[in-house]
């Protein structure tokens, strides 16, 4: 029962509710529920405080919006299109910039706000891989965030198409030629999409319907089976603050952890509606209506879909004739190769990872990125294949700013997609083993303390101290890599796992995986290092 001394007006809705729901003791014991604190962990709730935006702002915009292609002829508030003819969603959207209250702002809100979503959601997602968040037992959170940031592309390209001005409309011409080009059923998703040739007339409503109700339901509920599941298995924690396998440190949900997210979402929305107010972004009533027959130049999309249009812009012009069908291979693998590659090997990764290391226990305390160098190298060359092409889908913009040629900037990308993704791996692994080294010398003798002594006879040297408490923790946090997996069982057979091609391999890999790994122990020299401090001591007092 509730606490009979809170005043009657508190205390009476409370028994109320706590007589038929039985919620007191459900929020006595999540009340005091300990988060642990670390600012990475930010990036998580930045994304959701930007979906909240997006929900609020989206709703706002919904009220005037009109999702119609019919035409009409414009005679609002801009006057340098008065008479122009165009859709009734170009008019309606140019209508809620110029002519309703904050309607601007609200556009620019939710543009940057959606802008917003899409970068804290991929760079949470970053710390999550780096930091092997994802392992035992978060496979299906990872998959849900994966699920989440697709569907977030989705819902962004749907949102910027609605205006239906040149921009987007030569977006969803692009949108239509990837739908064609898949073999035997494209045909039919694009008249389906479409509701027959382009652009037609039920497009916009369509993507309406989808944009505002069916995406951003989808969405709703994974971030709640997200929540309930970080809820239930407890987030996990950075090493070397005191956290362990079976303990959590931290800050109670309340008051602490309400107290400093409440403070967070307001944080976020002053970011975004500073954003809206000093950076104009999608200014529509300078690019016009939508125009089969023009485009401008520089166009580009939104940030997250680059890749899409620098795969795009790379691919040379392969095409395959057969039997009457043409297989458009220049606009069917841009669409569909390059983000498959990436969002698969992600989806698949914690299974990739568990099968070459064998490793099947819970991880509760997160992996600093130079202690996992294979995964931190693959990781580093994802986001360098994922970079080059989006970079590439300005090379108009690079070519002209650099003043370099449009076709040396095409021929460079196509050569850097394969090439840097290998040098990022190559280089990046190479940096972890050093740093393991580096932590390894630090525990072996400490760190450089920058004082140097000279002995009676005139040797120099420079005095080391003992790495603090916290910091040896965070180095002796590193997980040693399990032994390679044995090819011969007790008694001498060749084991189970390891037989068959599957099984070589699986050999190969995991050896491979774990080469050249710096083993992170206690070991510090004490003696020697009380010597020198003796030493140094002695000289001082001299």
């Amino acid at each position: 029962m509730a606490n009979e001394e809170l005043p009657k007006a508190v205390a009476g809705p409370i028994n109320f509710i706590d007589d038929r729901l039985s919620t007191v003791g459900f929020l006595k014991r999540n009340v005091k529920k300990v988060f642990p604190d670390h600012w990475s962990f930010m990036l998580g709730e930045i994304a959701l405080y930007s979906f909240i935006i997006l929900l609020l702002t989206g709703t706002f915009l919904t009220l005037w919006f009109k999702p119609s292609m019919t035409e009409v002829y414009y005679h609002g508030s801009y006057h340098p299109l008065a008479g122009v003819k165009m859709s009734e969603a170009y008019a309606s959207t140019l209508d809620i910039t110029f002519d309703v209250r904050g309607g601007l702002l609200m556009r620019q809100i939710h543009h940057w706000a959606a802008i917003l979503f899409m970068a804290s959601l991929m760079v949470h997602m970053l710390r999550v891989f780096f930091t092997g968040a994802y392992r035992k037992p978060r496979e299906l959170n990872w998959l849900i965030g994966l699920g989440l940031f697709t569907l977030g592309m989705v819902e962004g390209l749907f949102g910027y198409s609605l205006p239906d001005d040149l921009l987007s409309g030569t977006g969803l011409r692009i949108t239509q030629g990837v739908a064609e080009s898949i073999p035997v059923v494209g045909t039919y998703i694009y008249m389906f999409l479409f509701g027959g040739e382009f652009p037609g007339e039920a497009i916009i409503p369509r993507m309406f319907t989808l944009h505002i109700l069916l995406i951003p339901g989808i969405i709703l509920a994974l971030v709640t089976a997200h929540m309930m599941i970080m809820w239930h298995q407890k987030h996990t924690q950075m090493p070397g603050t005191g956290g362990t396998e079976h303990k959590v440190t931290g800050y109670p949900f309340y008051p602490v952890f309400m107290a400093k997210t409440g403070a967070y979402f307001l944080f976020t929305f002053a970011v975004i509606a500073l954003l809206a107010t000093f950076a104009q972004i999608n200014p529509i009533w300078l690019f016009g209506p939508y125009d089969p027959s023009a485009i401008s130049a520089g166009s580009q999309p939104d940030f997250y879909m680059g890749v899409l249009e620098g795969a795009l812009r790379l691919m040379p012009n392969w095409e395959i004739t057969a039997l009457g069908h043409t297989l458009s291979l220049n606009v069917l693998i841009p669409a569909l190769v390059p983000l498959g590659i990436i969002f698969t090997g992600a989806g698949l990764w914690p299974w990739i990872e568990r099968w070459v290391t064998g490793d099947h226990r819970y991880h509760h305390v997160n992996d600093r990125p130079r202690n996992a160098p294979t995964r931190t190298s693959a990781g580093m060359a994802m986001v360098s294949f994922y970079g080059l092409l989006w970079v590439a889908g300005a090379n108009d913009v690079v070519a002209d700013k650099f003043h370099v040629s449009l076709y040396a900037t095409t021929y460079f990308f196509r050569v850097a997609i394969f090439v840097g993704p290998v040098l990022a791996f190559i280089i990046t692994k190479r940096i972890c083993l050093g740093l393991q080294r580096s932590d390894s010398a630090t525990m072996a003798h400490g760190y450089e303390a920058g004082i140097i002594t000279m002995s009676p006879e005139g040797k120099f040297e420079e005095v080391h101290k003992v790495a603090p408490p916290s910091e040896q923790a965070k180095l002796l946090s590193k997980e040693e890599p399990a032994p390679p997996l044995a090819s011969l069982d007790s008694n001498g057979v060749p084991a189970k796992r390891a037989k068959g091609p599957m099984g070589h391999l699986r050999t190969r890999i995991n050896m491979w995986w774990n080469k050249d790994t710096v083993p992170v122990v206690e070991g510090h020299h004490e003696d020697e290092h009380a010597a020198i401090e003796h030493e140094h001591h002695e000289e001082l007092t001299r």
